[in-house]
């Protein structure tokens, strides 16, 4: 596995060796050894699976204080703009944003720290995301920014007119922090 580290800190890249012959491929998308050695302990609890359709937007969540999730983000099948804020009021890059392709091709990988809003955008026709969380899901714990804030003017990578967003994601907040 390669670990590029993004603008961001603690926040990180991962392409994995592909290995591929006339039966398939095969490759590691998780190894703690060197989880361990380029990032630190991650303990990993849940693995979790979206499907999407062309121009759906999701994000930007996190969960709030001592609940927040630490995410590693792939995608399975079709592509994604994927897009990252850090909300770590201590952080030398607080309110800074990475935006990165992730797709089934590319096979690269995105580690995303506690404390990060994060949202993606469907490029494909059909989208599946898998995804690891070091923490469980807390309703109250729940946060969003806007995937519309003006501040950020994020790039999706999508016309507007073709940009389905629900209401929910629609109704956070522009330019919140944690």
């Amino acid at each position: 596995m390669k670990f590029t580290p993004t603008n961001l800190m603690d926040c990180w890249t991962i392409t994995p060796q592909h290995f591929e012959d006339r039966r398939g491929h095969f490759m590691e998308t998780y190894k703690q050894a060197l989880f361990q050695q380029h990032i630190g302990t991650i303990d990993f609890i849940q693995d979790n699976e979206v499907y999407s359709t062309y121009g759906v937007i999701r994000g930007l969540h996190f969960q709030k204080g001592e609940h927040a999730q630490a995410k590693l983000i792939r995608v399975v099948h079709g592509s994604i703009v994927d897009i990252v804020v850090d909300l770590r009021p201590t952080s030398a890059t607080y309110l800074a944003c990475h935006r990165v392709v992730l797709s089934a091709e590319n096979r690269k990988q995105l580690f995303v720290p506690k404390g990060f809003a994060h949202g993606y955008a469907a490029l494909s026709e059909k989208v599946i995301v898998a995804y690891k969380v070091d923490a469980p899901y807390v309703p109250e714990a729940e946060g969003g920014l806007s995937p519309l804030d003006p501040y950020f003017a994020f790039d999706w990578g999508l016309p507007q007119q073709q940009q389905q967003i629900n209401d929910r994601d629609l109704n956070w907040p522009n330019h919140v922090t944690e």
